[in-house]
């Protein structure tokens, strides 16, 4: 299968966000690539300048799909003229319990702090299902580009940025190094991390293969595979998952 890489030329240079990039220039099914300027991926859009405004439209987007929890939406709401937001909550459990912990004077070791975050992606797997399938079939239901995103555009986004390119035929490899390109195109904010110990911090807003890595494992021996999980608890079907090839693989 031919492969494609996403260089930092790929990447759209916005003042108020990071992590933006289009999902499309991968090799997918038989060969066919995932289209550009269809689906893009974000952290959250909540501090856009005029100008990233102006971008934003300038690629014709109509919606945008927030995966952020109601809190997080609340402290950091935000609205782009012709864009439509679909709230698809998904709220943010790895750093409440992590905040939980160290309010008691437990702080959590490195080790412990992978755990969690991995923890917290096979909970996208068991738990969020029918979440993740709302948004497939948003893809569906609508023809115009759009960007879906949560706060840091790596965990949430990451899963489903990763389910997506599954469907379409995507190898495993080149998904997990497009989730890896968060290390380069993520800006931390100090603001939205709060206080916490160095180490805890770098693992909750960074990645590691074994975040992804954990929710493959999880899909595979609880599910039986992809299909088996896509038909289970997304709800999608064989017929949906080959609309989605048709419309997005060129």
């Amino acid at each position: 299968m031919m492969r494609s890489d996403v260089s930092h030329s790929d990447l759209r240079a916005l003042q108020g966000v990071s992590n933006f990039r289009d999902l499309g220039g991968y090799a997918g099914d038989a060969g066919r690539r995932v289209r550009r300027g269809r689906v893009f991926r974000s952290d959250h859009l909540a501090d856009l300048t005029p100008g990233d405004v102006a971008a934003l439209q300038a690629l014709s987007l109509s919606h945008s799909i927030d995966f952020r929890g109601v809190a997080e939406r609340a402290a950091r709401p935000y609205r782009i003229a012709g864009v439509t937001t679909l709230a698809l909550a998904i709220e943010p459990t790895v750093a409440r319990r992590l905040r939980a912990l160290m309010a008691l004077g437990q702080v959590p070791s490195t080790a412990e702090t992978v755990a969690a975050m991995c923890e917290t992606y096979r909970g996208f797997v068991h738990d969020h299902g029918a979440t993740f399938g709302r948004f497939l079939r948003h893809l569906l239901s609508h023809s115009t580009p759009l960007v879906f995103h949560c706060t840091a555009g790596k965990d949430r986004t990451g899963f489903a940025a990763a389910l997506l390119l599954l469907i379409l035929g995507v190898e495993r490899d080149i998904i997990m190094r497009d989730y890896l390109l968060t290390r380069q195109c993520y800006r931390r904010s100090p603001s939205l991390e709060g206080d916490g110990p160095a180490h805890v911090m770098d693992v909750v807003w960074g990645v590691r293969p074994a975040f992804l890595q954990a929710a493959f494992d999880v899909m595979d021996r609880d599910y039986g595979g992809l299909s088996n999980y896509l038909a289970g608890p997304v709800g999608l079907s064989d017929e949906e998952c080959e609309h989605l090839r048709h419309i997005l693989l060129e």
